[in-house]
């Protein structure tokens, strides 16, 4: 497995594409975990539902859109790290099937 170092300030709103190069979404957020002095990374949040957990705002965000009617966030997905193509980091590619891929709005997520 070859590792590698890319700047992530440079990756963050890179739109990403699909095998077939159609557009998915942008990544909006990377998590991440520390393994004694580096971090490595575990997957990628892309979309707009992305957005509101790149700006911790995941709860008080579908509170405000609950109250505005809407019951359930579309456009978001968890790609795992080993999912993503960052071979020419200005154009990221799945290296799977979208429908592979984990939906953000399947996540459990803490709404009270």
């Amino acid at each position: 497995m070859a590792t590698g170092e890319i700047h992530l300030e440079l990756l963050l709103g890179k739109s990403v594409l699909d095998s077939t190069g159609k557009a998915i979404g942008r990544i909006e957020e990377v998590r991440a975990e520390q393994q004694g002095e580096e971090w490595i990374i575990k997957e990628y949040l892309i979309g707009y539902a992305a957005v509101l957990e790149r700006l911790s705002a995941w709860t008080i965000g579908l509170r405000i859109l609950h109250l505005l009617g809407a019951h359930k966030i579309y456009g978001g997905h968890t790609v795992p790290w080993d999912k993503l193509d960052l071979t020419d980091p200005d154009q990221p590619r799945l290296r799977c099937s979208l429908d592979a891929l984990k939906s953000l709005d399947e996540q459990p997520q803490d709404t009270e």
